[in-house]
């Protein structure tokens, strides 16, 4: 076992760009950078979906083997035992919640939460319906508005619309994953669509993009307490949810992998930017 197969267990990628959506929300809520409250969120919200994604390797460590895109993880290459894998999860789960439950009571709750959800819920109802795209769509949530909580220590109207737009992002962002990857998820028993690779499919990826555009631009009038958008900040969200939304007319079109595919780096790329957008305009 290396550092490297326990960096894999964690999805280290996958596992920053969930941590940089609770960075973003913690600065459009207005957090300061000296806190160590932004400590305990980084460290704890890291080890939480850490934790998250073991918990889920350790569930799915003889599916991962059919399948070449997990088939080279530390479990189904037998790197690490399931019990090495079972004690760094339980130790960065416990470890993570604690460091939010540090920040407040809200924040150490949706990180408890989040797990639960992932693991108990998500994961074993990924090979019995494709109704664990929305299951799993509320702990992937909770991060960019766990960031807003941990500086308010409140969930309102505000957490509710930073939770709203990663929420709604989650489908079109899953559904074009398990486009690409339809033979492999098809091979490990995984429904992850909507239905088989076609129009009707295409039409609802189309739909949730087309639905983050007026979402994004929310707060510009006014309807979202503190959570407020300048019009240039508006206008940027609206150019990006337009060029997003572009992928996914582009597949309703072709129906193709490679523009599913676009769709699915178009998504990695959209979020980030939607929320710097927010970041930025809130600093500026």
């Amino acid at each position: 076992m290396s550092v490297n197969d326990i960096l894999q267990l964690s999805k280290i990628r996958l596992t920053t760009s969930v941590v940089f959506s609770a960075i973003a929300g913690y600065f459009i809520a207005g957090g300061m950078f000296q806190s160590l409250d932004l400590i305990a969120l980084v460290l704890g919200g890291f080890f939480v979906v850490a934790a998250s994604n073991g918990f889920n390797q350790v569930l799915e460590k003889d599916l991962d083997k059919l399948m070449r895109r997990t088939e080279n993880r530390p479990l189904p290459k037998q790197r690490m035992t399931t019990q090495q894998a079972l004690i760094f999860s339980i130790s960065m789960g416990l470890v993570g919640v604690v460091l939010l439950f540090t920040i407040n009571m809200y924040c150490g709750i949706f990180g408890s939460l989040s797990i639960l959800l992932y693991v108990l819920a998500y994961t074993p109802l990924k090979r019995i319906s494709s109704f664990s795209v929305f299951v799993g769509a509320f702990p992937g949530a909770i991060p960019f508005m766990l960031g807003w909580v941990a500086v308010s220590n409140d969930f309102a109207i505000e957490a509710g619309i930073l939770f709203a737009i990663q929420f709604i992002w989650q489908f079109p962002h899953f559904w074009a994953i398990a486009w690409v990857s339809d033979e492999d998820y098809t091979k490990a028993g995984f429904k992850m669509l909507p239905g088989k690779k076609g129009r009707a499919t295409a039409f609802k990826t189309l739909i949730y993009t087309l639905f983050l555009i007026p979402l994004s631009v929310l707060p510009f009038f006014g309807f979202t307490g503190e959570l407020r958008l300048s019009f240039l900040a508006c206008l940027f969200a609206i150019i990006i949810g337009l060029w997003f939304f572009t992928k996914s007319v582009m597949l309703f079109k072709s129906l193709s992998n490679a523009d599913a595919r676009k769709l699915m780096f178009a998504s990695f790329i959209y979020l980030p930017l939607l929320q710097l957008i927010y970041v930025i305009d809130k600093l500026l």
